[in-house]
């Protein structure tokens, strides 16, 4: 079970992990640092942390890598560190896991708020999950979501997601043919409401139709974007 106060800061540049560790402690947490890809990797494997502030640019094993072999192991939340003008870095960082970014030269509130946000839905999906007397199940003709489980069924087979496509799908199918627009979204599944880059949004629902279209395109078309306004879990016709 992951350490709910303790969250791992992987950047290079000593000056931001000590602004972020000093920031981040004020606020109960316990932060390990690392400051390069290879040592943050390693750490992130060896232990059971809440939450990891990765930078995007680090030396030897970059951001991406680090990601992408933290995601082969653990569904640890992550959010992303980015300069500005590494916008198709940040979406390839949503392709291969990370749950949010910011954007360098960034506020360190607005990375307590963005942390805080993140682990208050990852501490209310486990309290849900532990707790729950009665089977969370939502049950429709090509898609299983197994709430108790955190587990995806699509035509009976078992979709992979992070973290944050799998809040983001619960979240729209709790409430079919309802639509959203992406500040809603951005409020309900990742819980803040104005440092949010409604990109964060898009990239997500892309990346969870891809998935759910490999193993199910029944599945995968129940996720519909009503152009102008938002998004919509669309039940299929029995």
């Amino acid at each position: 079970m992951d350490d709910l106060n303790k969250i791992l800061v992987i950047e290079d540049e000593e000056r931001i992990r000590r602004l972020l560790k000093m920031y981040l402690e004020r606020e109960g947490y316990e932060i390990d640092e690392a400051s390069d890809g290879e040592e943050g990797l390693q750490l992130a494997i060896a232990n059971d942390y809440a939450l990891t502030l990765l930078d995007l640019m680090l030396p030897g094993k970059d951001g991406i890598d680090v990601c992408k072999s933290l995601r082969n192991k653990k569904a640890t939340p992550v959010i992303m560190l980015t300069a500005k003008g590494e916008e198709a870095n940040r979406v390839e960082g949503f392709e291969v896991g990370a749950d949010d970014y910011i954007v360098k030269p960034f506020s360190p509130r607005e990375v307590v708020l963005r942390v805080k946000a993140l682990l208050r839905r990852s501490t209310a999906s486990s309290s849900t999950n532990t707790q729950s007397t009665t089977k969370d199940v939502l049950e429709f003709k090509h898609l299983v979501i197994d709430n108790d489980a955190h587990r995806v069924l699509a035509d009976d087979q078992e979709v992979s997601l992070t973290p944050k496509e799998y809040e983001l799908l619960h979240f729209l199918a709790s409430s079919p043919d309802k639509v959203f627009d992406r500040e809603q979204l951005l409020k309900e599944v990742w819980q803040y409401e104005f440092f949010g880059d409604l990109r964060t949004v898009d990239t997500h629902v892309k990346r969870l139709r891809e998935k759910l279209n490999k193993v199910s395109q029944g599945a995968g078309k129940m996720i519909l974007t009503v152009w102008g306004v938002g998004y919509k879990f669309e039940v299929a016709d029995e």
